[in-house]
C-alpha cells in the first residue's frame, strides 16, 4: 500500500502491514544515517561459527547493537574486545526480524593512545597469568648456529644491518621470510613465518634454522601494533626454535619481547647476540690450546718425577729373589734325606707285616675255615629250604592281594626314581671326578714347580761322580767318571764313559738316574 493512499471508509489513517512499516522505518533510518562514526565502549562480544562478529557499543546511558560481517572481520587491524573504547565507522540500519536498529561496522579502531595502552596492558596481564612470560620456559640461545632464520621486511634497512653485522662477526647461512612489518597483514604474516620455520624438517632440502630473529625498525605504537597482537605472542611462545625479538628501538616494547627467549634493543644487537666474533673465538681457542699444552707438559713432568721417586724406593729385582732362592736351596737339601728316611720306614713296616705271613700258617688257617664252612653248609641247606618255604607262603599270600596294574605303576615309579637317582649319582660322580682331576693337575703342576727339572731348564746342571752327587771341585777331581745332567739329557765324561773316538757318551733325559742330585 502506498503511504499516500486514501484511507478506507470510516478510518482516519492508512493501514500498514508489519513488513511494510518495518521497511519504511529502515528506509528512513538508512537515508538519515547513511554513514556514521560512533565512539563508545565495546560491551558484549559474540563470535558464532559463521565468522561474523556481534557486539554492543555503549556509553553511560545507551547501548546500540553492532555487527561486523565475516569479510570485514578478516581485514580489521584491531579486533574488538570487551571493555575496549573504540571508534566504529559504518552505517545504521534496522533488523526487522527483532524490531531493533543496529550499526553495520565497516571499520573499528581504538579511541586514541589511552585505549591502545589499556588494551596492551590487558593482553599483557592475561598472557602473564598463563605463564608465557616466565623465565623458566625460555630456552638458551645456541652458541654458534649453522642457519639463522630472519622474519622481517626484505626491502628495509633492518635486513641489511643484520646481514652486514653477521658478515663482520661470523658469516652464517641466513634464511629470510619476508613479511609485512606494519598494518593489517603484519600479525598474521609474522605468525605464519614463525610457525613455518618451526615446521621445517631438520636435515631436509630446506634446512631448519637453529635460531630465529624477528626484527623491525622503530616506529609509533600504531606502527608496532602488529607485534602486540595475541596471535604473534602465542606463536612466538610456542616456537621450538630459540627466538630473539628485535622490534623497534631500545625504548620500544611489544608483547613479543616478553615471550621471546631473548630481547635485543636493536636489530644490529640481535645479530651480535646470535653469533660470536670469529677472531675473538680463534684467539680464545689459541690461548686454550697453549694452556692445555702447558698443563699437559707440567702433568707429564710431575708424573715422571713421581715415577722416579717411587722407583728409587723399590728394591732391586735380584734382591727380591734372594729370599725365595735360599728357601728353595734349603728345601732341596732336605728333600733327599726325607725321601730316603720315608723309604726306610716303609721297608721296616713291610718286613714286620710279612713276617707273620708263612705258608704253613696260611694252610692251617685255610683248613680251619674250610671245615667251618662245611659245617655251616650242612646246616644251611635245611635252613634255606625252610626259609624259602616260609617266604614262598608269605609271597603267595601277598601276591593274591597284589594287582598287576598297581605293580606296574609302582615299578614304573620306582624305575623313574631309580633313573633320577642314577642321574644324580652320575652327575655327583662326574663333579667329584673333575674335582679330583683338577686337584691332581694342581698337585702335578706343584710337583713340576718344586722339581729340580724346572731349575735345569733355566741353565743349571746336576753333576754326579762315581754314582754320588758332586758338590765341590775337589770331589769332581777325585771322581774317575762324571755324569752331567742337563734339561734335555745327560752327558758322561771320563774314562769309563769314553768310546774309541774319545767322545763322551750321553743318555736321554727320560732315563732314571741312580740317585737324586743337587742343583748347581
Amino acid at each position: 500500500m502506498d503511504l499516500i493512499d486514501d484511507p478506507r471508509e470510516g478510518l482516519n489513517s492508512p493501514e500498514f502491514s508489519v513488513t511494510e512499516i518495518s521497511g519504511a522505518i529502515k528506509q528512513v533510518i538508512e537515508g538519515e544515517f547513511g554513514h556514521v562514526r560512533i565512539r563508545g565502549e565495546v560491551g558484549r562480544v559474540s563470535r558464532p561459527r559463521s565468522g561474523h562478529v556481534y557486539l554492543d557499543l555503549k556509553d553511560d546511558k545507551s547501548v546500540i547493537s553492532g555487527v561486523i560481517w565475516k569479510g570485514v572481520t578478516a581485514r580489521l587491524e584491531t579486533q574488538p574486545e570487551e571493555g575496549m573504547e573504540v571508534v566504529a565507522t559504518g552505517r545504521v540500519t534496522t533488523f526487522g526480524g527483532q524490531s531493533k536498529y543496529q550499526i553495520v561496522i565497516e571499520d573499528i579502531k581504538p579511541a586514541g593512545m589511552g585505549a591502545l595502552m589499556a588494551l596492551l596492558e590487558k593482553r599483557k596481564k592475561a598472557l602473564a597469568a598463563e605463564g608465557l612470560f616466565d623465565q623458566g620456559r625460555k630456552r638458551p640461545l645456541p652458541y654458534l648456529p649453522d642457519v639463522i632464520g630472519v622474519v622481517t621486511s626484505p626491502s628495509g634497512a633492518v635486513i641489511r644491518d643484520i646481514l652486514h653485522r653477521l658478515r663482520d662477526r661470523f658469516p652464517r647461512k641466513v634464511l629470510i621470510w619476508p613479511v609485512a612489518v606494519q598494518g593489517a597483514r603484519c600479525a598474521p604474516e609474522v605468525a605464519r613465518a614463525i610457525a613455518g620455520f618451526n615446521a621445517l624438517t631438520p636435515g631436509g632440502a630446506m634446512p631448519r634454522p637453529d635460531l630465529l630473529i624477528v626484527a623491525r625498525g622503530g616506529g609509533s605504537v600504531e606502527d608496532l601494533w602488529g607485534f602486540n597482537e595475541e596471535i604473534v605472542a602465542r606463536v612466538a611462545a610456542a616456537s621450538e626454535i630459540p627466538l630473539i625479538s628485535a622490534v623497534g628501538h631500545e625504548t620500544d616494547t611489544t608483547l613479543i619481547d616478553y615471550v621471546s627467549d631473548r630481547r635485543a634493543p636493536t636489530p644490529t644487537a640481535a645479530a651480535e647476540l646470535a653469533v660470536p666474533v670469529r677472531h675473538e673465538l680463534a684467539a680464545w681457542l689459541d690461548s686454550q690450546e697453549a694452556r692445555m699444552r702447558v698443563l699437559l707438559s707440567q702433568g707429564l713432568s710431575r708424573r715422571d718425577q713421581r715415577l722416579r721417586d717411587m722407583a728409587r724406593a723399590l728394591p732391586r729385582a735380584d734382591t727380591l729373589l734372594d729370599g725365595p732362592r735360599q728357601r728353595l736351596d734349603r728345601a732341596g737339601e732336605k728333600l733327599e734325606p726325607a725321601l730316603i728316611s720315608g723309604v726306610q720306614r716303609r721297608r721296616v713296616r713291610l718286613a714286620d707285616v710279612s713276617g707273620s705271613l708263612r705258608p704253613s700258617t696260611l694252610r692251617q688257617r685255610v683248613g680251619q675255615e674250610r671245615r667251618r664252612l662245611n659245617e655251616v653248609a650242612a646246616r644251611l641247606t635245611p635252613a634255606l629250604d625252610r626259609l624259602i618255604a616260609a617266604r614262598r607262603d608269605r609271597f603267595e599270600s601277598r601276591a593274591r592281594g597284589f594287582r598287576p596294574a598297581a605293580l606296574e605303576r609302582d615299578r614304573a615309579r620306582k624305575a623313574d626314581a631309580f633313573a633320577a637317582l642314577v642321574g644324580r649319582l652320575s652327575d655327583a660322580g662326574q663333579r667329584q671326578t673333575r674335582g679330583w682331576r683338577q686337584r691332581i693337575d694342581a698337585l702335578d703342576r706343584l710337583r713340576e714347580t718344586l722339581s729340580y727339572k724346572a731349575t735345569l731348564a733355566r741353565g743349571y746342571a746336576v753333576v754326579r761322580g762315581d754314582g754320588e752327587v758332586v758338590t765341590g771341585k775337589a770331589a769332581a777331581q777325585k771322581a774317575a767318571r762324571l755324569e752331567i745332567e742337563f734339561a734335555d739329557g745327560r752327558v758322561t765324561v771320563g774314562a769309563a764313559g769314553t768310546g774309541p773316538t774319545g767322545k763322551a757318551t750321553s743318555r736321554k733325559s727320560g732315563e732314571k738316574p741312580p740317585e737324586q742330585g743337587s742343583l748347581f
